[in-house]
């Protein structure tokens, strides 16, 4: 016979005891929720990565619509229950919607504690605890400005790291010491606190708010010391109670949360609790394993099966992208503890193992937490470490003193031990899913079992279990590293410059984790066009991770001496400009002028020390760099269109010049050729271009992801536009998506054989909103793009590049 399961509350604990309960498959209840948010259940872990916006909502949803519906649930959104009558065994909502149970779950969570500090009610000033709240925070931070958040713990923080990804200026009050005093050390909050600053967060410890000022809404916090801070919002995360008022109103057993006993029943045998609200054995658990150890059993329970609660072992790890935080378990100082620490100062890393009765109790991990989970599952074991006392500090891998096999050290694990904290998935859970489903990549596994799909930091872990049960069928490194100096790949490394906001080269390695100090010949440039690309205006152009034609910005040739081609907008010059050429040829000596298969003019044999002179005779022609030399737009191939020719169909010429004054100066990846012909018997060469256009009665086509070179490729059509303005704007979008996308040295017929053509299509033909986007943003860039190299060396900037040997050693030589 079918019971009625009434569940009171949407969280992560109530969601995962359905999931249990239908995986198991052996019960059977007509389920019915009632959720106070108007939504479905989702992953509040990461509503930080929503807040900092390296997430959308979409991407934390744990059970959507659709999975509540073949599961036959009866969710109400946004309907908090009012009364829970235990007589008639009836709940009732706010808008009078009721439901029958024969099995009833209270799951209400927590409410934010909010401090009577005098202006707390203005507007402006919230909490942080559901996605209401990150709403709330980041329309304000639309507008920049600044933000205060009262609380140096584990939310506070991620408030704090969240808005400022999103642009506001924000400062940190902390009553105590150090942050996060309650899971780290005062060493490690020490580090924290200086990684908060390094990241541009003002850390304020000891601060006791007096008073937050505004008339209606929020415009500032005075603290007891007579110290003033501007505020624009106010976030308040100073800790959470359980949410007991349902509870006490239906008279059940309460104390700081709702009482339960091992079988998470309450003082109502036909009652669950499970979540923040529960009070068990003395104690309320704010973290997400614990809520799912609870799930595990009431569904157990609601199956039929004798399962029991009997608390648990807790770790936080720190959610805020670039700073790695561990902690768990007991690392108070007591004289009958010892204590294991490992410092170093260069990495900013710092280790501590607290040891009682030759047994891990407390871990303290701070810049690398690679090993929280296992000295974790050693911490829950309570297993004898005397034997590997001398290497335990140094983690798994270095077991027993020598260097162990990683996929061995996962293979040792039992079946129970939590590979996924987040989501509380164990070994034996992915072992058997792997198995079940066939399952072959780290995607697989987190489709099907969750497991490190929230914060990723176990990905490590899920990757050994495959190679495990897959062995050499799976390729840990399949994933192609960036070079010899990361682990990262090219993919991983742009996404990490716009996560975490890296804007130096010194900084992406250090974030990054780089194994060398200074980088090498294959990274150096890269990086430099990662972050000039990601970061218009604000990074600055390293030259010396340049190669020597671009730190030059002339072509060197094989006996030393260098190349100038002048930039000729769409092939076309004039008797001015041939007269000037014609000067500088005879005046400098240069032996050989030939023209180039992209409708130009090259100067070969100059001498380096000429170059500057060279270039201010040809600026005063009118004539600027054409970045023959460059991973930048080369040239703009045309043919002469309607002007002249009978068969012309669209001005082909004036095209031409419009795309090249638009993109010249623009960095990318690798060299880009354009071409337009003006009719379909492609005099211009359009199909070899990296982007050409080919002009029909009708207007254009638009072609791309051609060459010429070492691999001939015929081009692709993308599709077919009817003015010059549009042709202007999907070219500038294919450009700067090009520019944002591929890895440094694709061709764009390299990038797109990755992305594939339809994905383009998808992203500038179907999509407007975002083709004009990609538009603006190219527009944007160039701003900070097109000033002419050669201008600045003619009038002395980088002097010392042109200097004859002779001249730099006489310079150098002391006196």
């Amino acid at each position: 016979m079918t019971e009625q399961l009434v569940i009171i509350g949407n969280g992560m604990a109530p969601g995962r005891v359905l999931e249990e309960l239908f995986e198991a498959g052996n019960a059977d209840y007509q389920v019915t929720i009632f959720n106070a948010e108007p939504r479905v259940n989702y992953d509040r872990i990461m509503l930080s990565p929503v807040l900092s916006g390296e997430k959308q909502f979409d991407d934390i949803v744990i059970h959507s619509d659709e999975w509540y519906a073949a599961r036959g649930v009866t969710l109400h959104k946004g309907k908090p229950v009012i009364d829970i009558s235990r007589e008639r065994r009836i709940v009732t909502a706010l808008d009078g919607t009721a439901a029958c149970y024969d099995k009833l779950i209270i799951a209400t969570g927590s409410t934010p504690f909010v401090p009577p500090i005098p202006g707390h009610d203005l507007d402006g000033v919230i909490t942080y605890r559901d996605l209401d709240d990150v709403d709330t925070m980041l329309e304000v931070a639309a507008n920049g400005g600044h933000a205060v958040v009262i609380g140096g713990g584990l939310l506070g923080l991620e408030a704090a790291a969240g808005l400022t990804e999103r642009g506001m200026n924000v400062t940190v009050l902390h009553l105590a010491p150090s942050l996060m005093e309650r899971q780290l050390d005062v060493a490690a909050g020490y580090l924290l606190e200086q990684a908060l600053i390094d990241r541009g967060i003002e850390v304020i410890t000891n601060a006791n708010t007096k008073q937050i000022h505004g008339d209606v809404g929020v415009s500032g916090v005075e603290l007891e010391d007579g110290q003033r801070l501007e505020a624009d919002i106010v976030v308040i995360a100073v800790g959470i109670r359980p949410n007991i008022t349902l509870a006490e109103g239906a008279e059940l057993e309460t104390n700081r949360g709702v009482i339960v006993d091992d079988a998470m029943v309450t003082s109502d045998p036909n009652i669950f609790a499970v979540g923040e609200c529960v009070e068990h054995r003395g104690q309320c658990y704010g973290l997400v394993a614990p809520l799912y150890e609870m799930a595990r059993v009431i569904a157990r329970q609601l199956g039929g099966e004798d399962a029991s609660y009997t608390g648990s072992s807790v770790s936080t790890k720190l959610k805020v992208t670039g700073i790695d935080v561990y902690s768990a378990g007991d690392f108070a100082e007591d004289e009958n503890r010892e204590e294991i620490v490992l410092r170093d100062a260069a990495k900013r890393t710092y280790k501590r193992l607290t040891i009682e009765e030759d047994r891990i109790i407390g871990v303290v991990l701070f810049g690398d937490a690679r090993d929280g989970p296992w000295f974790f599952q050693q911490l829950r074991e309570r297993r004898d470490i005397s034997e590997s006392r001398e290497s335990l500090i140094f983690g798994q891998n270095y077991a027993g003193g020598a260097r162990a096999d990683p996929t061995a050290a996962v293979a040792a694990l039992p079946d129970d031990a939590e590979i996924c904290g987040c989501n509380g998935v164990c070994k034996g859970k992915i072992l058997r899913a792997i198995e079940a489903n066939d399952l072959n990549t780290v995607d697989d596994v987190r489709a099907q079992t969750k497991a490190s799909s929230s914060c990723g930091s176990c990905t490590g872990l899920v990757e050994q279990l495959l190679k495990l049960r897959l062995g050499e069928d799976f390729a840990i490194d399949a994933v192609k590293p960036m070079c010899g100096c990361t682990n990262l790949s090219n993919d991983d490394v742009r996404r990490l410059i716009v996560a975490d906001e890296l804007k130096s080269i010194q900084a992406v390695m250090q974030a990054l984790e780089w194994t060398t100090s200074c980088g090498c010949a294959k990274c150096r440039p890269a990086l430099n066009y990662y972050l000039l690309s990601t970061w218009p205006g604000e990074y600055e152009d390293d030259l010396q991770s340049r190669f020597i034609n671009e730190r030059a910005h002339a072509n060197i040739q094989k006996d030393g001496t260098f190349s100038v081609v002048p930039r000729m907008w769409g092939g076309v010059t004039s008797a001015d400009e041939l007269r000037a050429i014609a000067d500088v040829v005879d005046r400098f000596e240069i032996p050989t002028v030939k023209c180039t298969g992209g409708q130009r003019i090259d100067l070969l044999g100059v001498k380096k020390q000429d170059l500057p002179a060279v270039w201010a005779d040809l600026n005063a022609a009118g004539m600027v760099s054409g970045h023959a030399y460059g991973k930048a737009l080369r040239t703009v191939k045309t043919c002469v269109g309607t002007d002249w020719c009978r068969f012309g169909t669209q001005d082909s010429t004036g095209l031409g010049v419009k795309l090249e004054k638009l993109m010249w100066g623009s960095w990318t990846p690798h060299k880009v050729k354009l071409a337009v012909s003006g009719c379909p018997r492609n005099c211009a060469e359009a199909t070899c271009k990296d982007l050409g256009i080919i002009c029909v009665d009708s207007g254009y086509e638009i072609h791309l992801a051609g060459a010429a070179g070492m691999q001939v490729k015929q081009t692709q059509i993308l599709c077919n536009v009817s003015t010059e303005q549009d042709v202007i704007e999907y070219a500038s979008a294919i450009i700067q998506l090009y520019r944002e996308q591929a890895h440094y040295l694709d061709r764009i017929h390299g990038w797109l054989a990755r992305v594939g053509i339809d994905t383009l299509r998808a992203q500038i033909v179907e999509d407007s909103a975002h083709r004009i986007e990609l538009f603006e943003r190219f527009l944007f860039s160039q701003r900070f793009s097109q000033h002419d190299p050669w201008a600045a060396r003619a009038h002395g900037r980088e002097s010392h590049e042109y200097l004859p040997l002779a001249r730099i050693a006489r310079r150098e030589a002391p006196a």
